[in-house]
């Protein structure tokens, strides 16, 4: 396999963007994509491919986890919470849970 030649031509403008596109992906790739006189440089070209590339896997994971680690939360709080009114029940106390209890109430199912 031929190695790639060494971009002679690249200015530190070039080096810029291309280091923009991967701290703020994926919207200066995307912005970078818009701009004509950007998007035909060979350098940024390569580097903006790669971190629009970057930005949407990373968007993807991040939006997929956030689902699992925020609903883990949740669960936890709310077993936790049950787990509280059970034995608040336990010891014979009347539970009031906001806007709950008072639905529950007003449909007549307690």
């Amino acid at each position: 396999m031929a190695e790639q030649p060494m971009m002679t031509d690249v200015t530190d403008d070039d080096k810029l963007w291309a280091a923009l596109a991967y701290v703020f992906t994926p919207l200066i790739p995307v912005i970078l994509m818009l701009m004509e006189d950007k998007k035909n440089r060979p350098y940024i070209r390569a580097h903006n491919a790669q971190a629009l590339a970057w930005g949407i896997v990373l968007f993807i994971l991040t939006f997929l986890l956030s689902f699992v680690l925020i609903g883990v939360c949740i669960g936890l709080a709310g077993f936790a919470l049950q787990l509280f009114w059970g034995y608040k029940a336990y010891q014979g106390e009347m539970i009031e849970i906001p806007v709950i209890s008072n639905f529950v109430k007003n449909q007549g199912w307690a």
